[in-house]
């Protein structure tokens, strides 16, 4: 059952702030630094990478709303821009238009809702990375404050995330508050 947003405001806010298109410059460097930091991901997953490489030369394009991007697998099975106008031989298409809703069903443990259109087995490869995949950010706090300070820090994160999840779960009328 899809739940109204107690805050209707919002969904006003985006959807005007979603006709305004950023500078093609801005989006460029936003998915540069996106790349970086899916590559840095990967790079901890050797079996990803593998999986990866076979693909080598695939484009996949990810959309949402007005928004897209396509990425090149590379020969070492990490990420990359694709070249403008390169076809894509799988898209992914985020459905839910509402950031409102998006956020409610990722921070609920939810997949967005999905339209898959290519290549089924590349489909199954990027299934596989989304299962199988995550991002360990404490270890990589770790290396730069030590272990205490990031372990304590992401005791905070989880509990500000758990507390979060509450107040969507309660604004929404779907879920429990409380960890």
């Amino acid at each position: 059952m899809a739940t109204q947003s107690p805050f209707p405001f919002l969904d006003d806010l985006a959807a005007r702030l979603g006709e305004l298109r950023p500078p093609a410059w801005v989006l460029e460097e936003v998915q540069r630094r996106l790349v970086l930091l899916v590559n840095h991901v990967l790079m901890q997953e050797p079996e990803a990478q593998a999986r990866l490489a076979r693909r080598a030369g695939a484009v996949v394009e990810a959309r949402w709303r007005v928004f897209e991007m396509r990425l090149r697998i590379t020969p070492a099975g990490l990420l990359d821009l694709a070249p403008a106008g390169a076809a894509s031989d799988l898209t992914l298409s985020l459905t839910e238009v509402s950031p409102w809703q998006f956020a409610q069903a990722a921070l609920g443990g939810e997949r967005p809702p999905l339209h898959i259109a290519g290549d089924v087995q590349l489909a199954g490869d990027i299934h596989w990375l989304a299962e199988h995949v995550r991002w360990d950010a404490e270890e990589d706090l770790a290396r730069i404050v030590g272990d205490a300070p990031a372990h304590a820090m992401g005791q905070a994160m989880r509990r500000l995330m758990a507390a979060v999840r509450g107040f969507i779960g309660a604004a929404g009328g779907g879920g429990q508050a409380g960890a």
